[in-house]
């Protein structure tokens, strides 16, 4: 087993090798998740996400975190609102674009509009649509905290897990759709160190 030690900063935070802690968080499986929003003009954004997770219960708390540097980061601090759709286990050319610094994202389809205005995934394993209860700067990352408005549930299904830098397929038996494993590490938006 590898160790990295450092001393003691000014602040009494032990600095560790940025190399190590990456490795580190990438051997941590994560569920994946489009996150959307849109502009005061109707116009869709969003990202793949691997750091989500509930909060409470009473009231129904979620958070997701989002790379102050991801093109979408500017609608998502105006914005009064977003919605997380889960992806099932042959989501991941949709995960891997949705990473990707691309401008048109939802031009392949598959998205919906709900009643409430949010886009969600039409085959998600499960969408909740959130308003935004509040924001932290964390590091390099902004923490959205929403308070769930609206939880859909379609059918029962496989997910896709980010491991080891990479998509996987997570299910009993063999996979009706296997992701694709080493798909390397998103690029845009993405929650992971």
């Amino acid at each position: 087993m590898r160790s990295t030690d450092s001393t003691i900063s000014d602040n009494g935070v032990r600095p560790v090798d940025p190399a190590a802690y990456r490795e580190a968080m990438a051997r941590f499986p994560t569920g994946v998740a489009i996150v959307t929003t849109h502009d005061e003009d109707g116009t869709p954004y969003g990202f793949t996400a691997s750091s989500f997770c509930s909060v409470s219960l009473d009231p129904p708390l979620v958070l997701v975190c989002l790379d102050r540097s991801a093109n979408s980061y500017p609608v998502f601090q105006r914005s009064r609102h977003f919605a997380v759709s889960f992806l099932r286990s042959h989501h991941v050319d949709l995960a891997k674009r949705f990473a990707s610094k691309s401008p048109d994202k939802f031009g392949a389809g598959g998205f919906v509009r709900t009643a409430g205005g949010a886009r969600v995934l039409r085959e998600a394993l499960a969408a909740v649509e959130c308003v935004i209860d509040s924001r932290h700067v964390a590091g390099d990352h902004v923490i959205l905290v929403g308070g769930v408005r609206r939880v859909v549930l379609p059918d029962e299904g496989s997910p896709v897990v980010y491991f080891d830098r990479g998509f996987r397929a997570l299910c009993d038996g063999e996979c009706p759709h296997p992701a694709e494993p080493g798909a390397g590490r998103p690029a845009d938006g993405a929650s992971r160190p």
